[in-house]
């Protein structure tokens, strides 16, 4: 029996994600040895030619990134960007799954806001600041407490487990949430309700209790003050050959909306799908060899039954 050898990645730069990087949102790809960052901004043009295999990305530690060693490929429409071996050895991930008990780093227990009873409670560690919070697209957010890991874990689940917050919210949840974002007085109190009621429940609690950190607000940072746009289409795979032309607009999180032309709705890409694929300019042309999803703005149901 023979065995295919998977073709070589075509020519280009391979694109290693959208992250922030003090308080700004950068795209990063790497080809060979290098590593390639370009700033995001509202306005700019951008024109990829997706080129496959698409390939595991490594492992980013405290110390840098390094390389898959296998080149793995992994699915092509799959928002996991890791073959298995790089996701057993990504410390990140280790954390998530609670297989580190104890690592000797100070962490910080936060609150992230996505909307009207939509609340998160999660940990990240204190040397990364607020890059966490940017990157789940919070709209709102705010620290409540630090200490070491097996304290701000438990108070973590305290959290959760009384119901104030959940430990996990899907991309679908968060998104459904950009339609209808109330004023920012709303938000802000909130959130400042939801932390008196967390700073109480955890009265005690082996933590330094944070009291007095500011309430964060990202609603313009993400060009949501209006909300969403009440059609779109969602990208929910790529494929080798594709095409993604448009404007961006301001990133949301990891997440980018394209306009790609004055008659068409907005395109959203999540771009961990983007992420293993290897890009070359498209030059002017249309988007071409997405698989996209419609998503619209639900009726608003009140509105509707007062009519009757």
């Amino acid at each position: 029996m023979t065995t295919s050898t998977p073709p070589p990645p075509a020519p280009g730069w391979t694109a290693t994600g959208l992250r922030w990087q003090d308080g700004r949102p950068v795209l990063t790809a790497r080809s060979g040895g290098r590593e390639h960052a370009r700033a995001v901004a509202s306005g700019t043009r951008v024109g990829w030619l997706v080129g496959g295999p698409r390939r595991c990305t490594g492992v980013r530690t405290s110390g840098g990134h390094r390389p898959c060693p296998f080149a793995a490929v992994v699915e092509a429409a799959g928002k996991a960007v890791q073959c298995q071996s790089c996701q057993d050895a990504d410390p990140g991930l280790a954390l998530a799954r609670d297989q580190i008990l104890d690592n000797g780093r100070a962490y910080r227990l936060y609150l992230a806001w996505f909307g009207p009873g939509v609340v998160k409670v999660g940990i990240t560690a204190e040397q990364r600041g607020t890059t966490r919070l940017l990157e789940q697209a919070a709209l709102g957010w705010t620290f409540v407490g630090r200490g070491p890991l097996p304290g701000v874990r438990r108070a973590e689940l305290t959290v959760a487990q009384a119901g104030l917050a959940r430990e996990r919210l899907t991309t679908r949840t968060k998104s459904a949430c950009w339609w209808d974002v109330p004023d920012a007085a709303t938000r802000r109190r909130e959130l400042a309700g939801l932390r008196t009621s967390v700073l109480r429940l955890l009265a005690g609690h082996a933590i330094e209790l944070l009291t007095d950190e500011p309430l964060a607000d990202h609603v313009e940072l993400f060009g949501l003050a209006a909300g969403a746009p009440p059609l779109y289409h969602e990208v929910t795979a790529l494929d080798h050959g594709a095409t993604l032309t448009g404007t961006l607009r301001p990133p949301i999180g990891r997440h980018l909306f394209l306009d790609t032309g004055p008659q068409d709705p907005p395109l959203l890409l999540d771009t961990r799908l983007l992420t293993g694929w290897t890009l070359a300019p498209a030059g002017p042309t249309s988007c071409t060899g997405l698989v996209t999803g419609v998503r619209r703005r639900p009726e608003d149901k009140g509105a509707q039954e007062s009519l009757f």
